[in-house]
C-alpha cells in the first residue's frame, strides 16, 4: 500500500512577479539625482539633457530639477520619439 495521497501534478499555476515597469515622476514633478523617471523594456523613451539611460534601459536623473516630457523626431524613422529631460531649477 501507498504511504502517501498521490500528488499529482499541475504546469499552469505558475506566475511571473510583476515588474512595475512605466512612468515613475511626471512632467512637472521634481526629481533628485539618481531618481528614476521611467523604466522600460526597450527605449520608448530616451534620455535628455540632465538624464541618462541605464544598462536595463531605464531613464534616470543625473541633477535635481524639473521632469519635463516632449517629442523629438528622430532623423532615420518615419515615427517620433518621446524625450525626457530634467530642466534645472535655479
Amino acid at each position: 500500500m501507498a504511504h502517501k495521497k498521490a500528488g499529482g501534478s499541475a504546469k499552469n499555476l505558475r506566475d511571473s512577479k510583476p515588474k512595475y515597469l512605466g512612468v515613475k515622476l511626471y512632467d512637472g514633478q521634481t526629481a533628485k539625482a539618481g531618481s528614476i523617471l521611467v523604466r522600460q523594456r526597450g527605449t520608448n523613451f530616451t534620455a535628455g539633457t540632465n538624464t541618462k539611460l541605464s544598462k536595463d534601459h531605464s531613464v534616470f536623473a543625473l541633477k535635481d530639477g524639473i521632469v519635463k516630457y516632449g517629442s523629438k523626431r528622430k532623423q532615420n524613422f518615419d515615427g517620433t520619439s518621446k524625450k525626457v529631460k530634467v530642466v534645472n531649477i535655479i
